[in-house]
């Protein structure tokens, strides 16, 4: 049976599939784990004040001689190296209107909302944007940080901050009415793995667009073209958008036909809702439009959501790098190596099954095969 026979999966579906053995309390699931995650680390960000010159944007600017103004990007304001003994941040920031002198001497008018930088008594320069946490300011994801700085644990970290609470709310209901789905899916374990991994991808989307942008303009000094980022290459882009991109896409993939109220309001199958929203991902990131780069995340995510739904054997054994410090591992619920503990569970088997029905049988691994054979004989009581 393939995934579109299923109950869950036709119109008027209850849109999730059956748990696999005993039903789970609602907080011991991995969705569930996501989702308190992410509001504490809100919470806790709350607690912690910003200040102490750290800005979460990266662009600094410096008044030329004759009036105009450029972006600074040589020590030692690039990356963000902002204190030291000699340097402090003013705090008050100052909003004003300057002519920005850019690539061959083309001038344009930008209006800043921007932190004087103060060495030895004097203004030499203004940090642009807002004072960071500092927790935003360790775990925020830029292609500065990144790409200059090697920081890949951003990759990650970035997923679990958010701007403030209404983004949170968007990221966590969608969060907890679709992640279930896909959890039933692919099981706990492979669930973990697809939902970072769908954050990654967008954050490494954001990234090559960025990149892009910056080396366009920048380095070659073409002009603008749609379809790249032009952003300060320190912006930060933070939340759990990427992931929850991923899991709408899958879950569009697995129940097609399941009815969702977008916005509460308009009633709308589960695979038009993933569709609208990827066009206006795709849409905004042509016209550069202000959430541009959030926008590049969501694609991303959703791409990853595509890809791995369709092929869920790539996430399998994922975490077995960790060996017995795999929180899924048999190690942690006990099982020891005995025999049922090695017994694949239901939804491994409901997954190969889907597969042959996309896919052919011809598509099977070795070890998809050989769980096939391996059910059968026990169906049969060998």
């Amino acid at each position: 049976m393939g995934v579109a026979d299923r109950d869950y999966a036709r119109a008027g579906g209850s849109g999730l599939p059956p748990m696999q053995g005993a039903a789970k309390p609602w907080t011991r699931t991995v969705n569930a784990w996501l989702i308190m995650l992410c509001v504490a680390v809100y919470v806790i960000d709350g607690f912690f004040p910003a200040g102490g010159g750290a800005i979460e944007t990266g662009r600094y600017w410096a008044e030329l001689p004759d009036g105009t103004w450029t972006e600074v990007i040589d020590t030692p304001f690039y990356g963000g190296q902002l204190r030291s003994e000699e340097t402090t941040l003013g705090q008050q920031p100052i909003v004003k209107q300057i002519v920005v002198k850019g690539a061959k001497g083309k001038l344009s008018k930008e209006t800043i909302h921007a932190f004087p930088i103060i060495v030895d008594g004097k203004t030499v320069a203004y940090a642009e944007g807002s004072e960071a946490t500092p927790l935003r300011q360790a775990m925020h994801f830029s292609t500065k940080k990144v790409i200059g700085g090697a920081q890949l644990w951003r990759l990650v970290g970035f997923q679990f901050l958010h701007a403030d609470l209404f983004h949170l709310m968007f990221n966590m209901i969608a969060l907890y009415f679709f992640g279930p789905l896909i959890e039933r899916t692919l099981g706990g374990k492979r669930y973990l793995a697809f939902y970072l991994l769908c954050g990654v991808a967008g954050g490494l989307m954001y990234l090559l667009l960025n990149l892009a942008g910056y080396v366009w303009v920048d380095m070659l000094h073409f002009s603008e073209i749609p379809g790249l980022l032009f952003n300060a290459t320190g912006t930060p882009l933070i939340g759990a958008s990427a992931g929850v991109f991923g899991v709408l896409v899958g879950g569009a993939f697995v129940a097609p036909n399941v009815m969702v109220l977008l916005f509460f309001v308009l009633p709308m199958r589960l695979a038009t809702v993933a569709w609208l929203l990827i066009i206006i991902s795709v849409v905004s990131i042509f016209f550069g439009t202000a959430n541009a780069g959030g926008e590049a995340a969501h694609l991303g995510g959703a791409l990853a959501g595509f890809g791995f739904i369709r092929h869920p054997d790539r996430l399998h054994r994922f975490f077995d790098w960790l060996g017995r410090f795999d929180p899924t591992s048999r190690h942690f619920r006990g099982g020891g190596g005995d025999r049922a503990a090695r017994v694949p569970r239901h939804d491994e088997i409901d997954r190969i099954l889907a597969k042959i029905s996309r896919e052919g049988l011809h598509s099977l691994s070795k070890r998809e095969r050989k769980i096939l054979q391996d059910a059968s004989r026990r169906d049969r009581g060998a």
